[in-house]
């Protein structure tokens, strides 16, 4: 990841985790359910911005070197990799 994509990760996380600190507030005072449910889906939307963009920069690096490399034992590991990245996210 160069230098640019992870500040601009970094500042996302610091926005969630300040979204996140709201959302304490809120429930701590005993705000309104739904309006709690609704930051809590805007965060995992952000989170989910997030980790696309870190997929994205994975993809572009890490499986792009390893798809045109000789080894074919790495390119079978990164594919698994992600594969089951994805398979855990499905049982969450």
């Amino acid at each position: 990841m160069d230098t640019a994509q992870k500040q601009q990760v970094l500042n996302r996380l610091k926005s969630i985790e300040g979204h996140v600190r709201g959302i304490q507030r809120m429930v701590e005072e005993d705000a309104y359910c739904i309006d709690v449910i609704r930051q809590l889906h805007a965060v995992q939307k952000a989170l989910s911005g997030v980790s696309s963009m870190v997929l994205e920069n994975h993809l572009n690096t890490c499986v792009v070197t390893a798809v045109r490399g000789p080894s074919a034992e790495e390119r079978q590991r990164v594919i698994s990799e992600i594969v089951r990245v994805f398979q855990e996210t499905e049982r969450l």
